[in-house]
C-alpha cells in the first residue's frame, strides 16, 4: 500500500499475541497483493480489465466494494472508487479498512488494547493501561514537527483518527466531478470516528468538498468529529470535537 504500518499491543498472552501479529501482518500483505492497482496480476487489476468477476475474486473484494459503494452514497459521490474514465480504483478505502481489520484481529487474541497506525491513520481498541486512554497526535500541516491537536479515546472502546491532505503526498485527492486534483481552501482534514474504514473515507470526501461544505457535511454524520485546517491557517471544527481533545 506504499506506506508503513505499526502496531502497539498491550496485555495478552505473549504466544497468542505473536500469532495474532503474524496473522495481521500476513493479512496486510495479502490486501496489498489483491487490491494493488500497480500490480498487473492483482485481483483488482484483473477485475478492472474484465478478466475476473467479483464472484471469482476473494471474498474481501466484494466486502470492500460494498463498503465503497456505501461511502459513495453517504457522501453523495464526493468519495468515489473510480477514475474519471470509469476504471475501478478502491484504494481510497482499502488502507483504512485494512488497518481496522488488523486491529480487530489482534484484539480478538485477548489483549487489553491495540493501536494500529497505517501511514498516519490510526485505529485504537481497548485501553493501553488501567485508567489510561489512547491518545493520538494530529500533525500540524503548516508547522512540520508540530501538533495541531491531540485526540483522546477516553470513554470509548474504539476510536479512529484519519487525516487527508496535501502536505505529505501532494495534490493526490481527486475531485470526482472533474477527475482532476481537488482544488480547495484546505490543507488537511482530520476525522475522528469509531471506525477507521469510515474516518478515512470521510476525511477524503470532506477535503474534496472544501472547508465550508465539508464542515457542514461532517456535522451531519453521527458519531463523527473533525478538524479542518485551511491554507490560510484557519482552523474549523465540528461542534463536539472539544470533548475528544486532551
Amino acid at each position: 500500500m506504499g506506506t508503513v504500518f505499526s502496531f502497539d499491543v498491550r496485555g495478552g498472552e505473549p504466544g497468542a499475541v505473536r500469532a495474532a501479529l503474524d496473522e495481521a501482518v500476513a493479512g496486510l500483505h495479502r490486501v496489498n497483493e489483491v487490491f494493488s492497482t500497480y500490480r498487473e496480476d492483482s485481483e483488482v487489476s484483473r477485475l478492472a480489465r474484465g478478466e475476473l468477476t467479483v464472484g471469482e475474486c476473494g471474498p474481501e473484494v466484494a466486502e470492500v466494494l460494498e463498503l465503497g459503494a456505501e461511502a459513495e452514497r453517504t457522501s453523495e459521490g464526493w468519495f468515489s472508487m473510480r477514475y474519471r474514465d470509469g476504471r475501478l480504483d478502491p484504494t481510497g478505502i482499502v488502507k483504512g479498512w485494512a488497518a481496522e481489520r488488523a486491529a480487530r484481529a489482534i484484539a480478538a487474541a485477548g489483549v487489553n488494547g491495540v493501536s494500529v497506525n497505517g501511514g498516519g491513520d490510526v485505529q485504537v481498541l481497548g485501553v493501553p493501561g488501567p485508567g489510561r486512554p489512547w491518545r493520538v497526535g494530529v500533525s500540524d500541516p503548516l508547522r512540520p514537527g508540530g501538533l495541531a491537536a491531540v485526540v483522546s479515546a477516553a470513554g470509548a472502546d474504539e476510536l479512529a483518527v484519519a487525516t487527508s491532505g496535501t502536505v505529505e503526498r501532494g495534490a493526490h485527492i481527486v475531485d470526482p466531478r472533474t477527475g482532476r486534483s481537488a482544488v480547495t481552501d484546505l490543507v488537511a482534514v482530520t476525522v475522528v470516528a469509531p471506525r477507521l474504514t469510515w474516518a478515512d473515507c470521510w476525511a477524503t470526501a470532506a477535503f474534496a468538498m472544501g472547508s465550508r461544505e465539508g464542515l457542514r457535511w461532517l456535522e451531519s454524520l453521527p458519531d463523527v468529529e473533525a478538524l479542518l485546517i485551511t491554507a490560510g491557517d484557519e482552523v474549523r471544527c465540528t461542534g463536539g470535537l472539544a470533548r475528544r481533545l486532551g
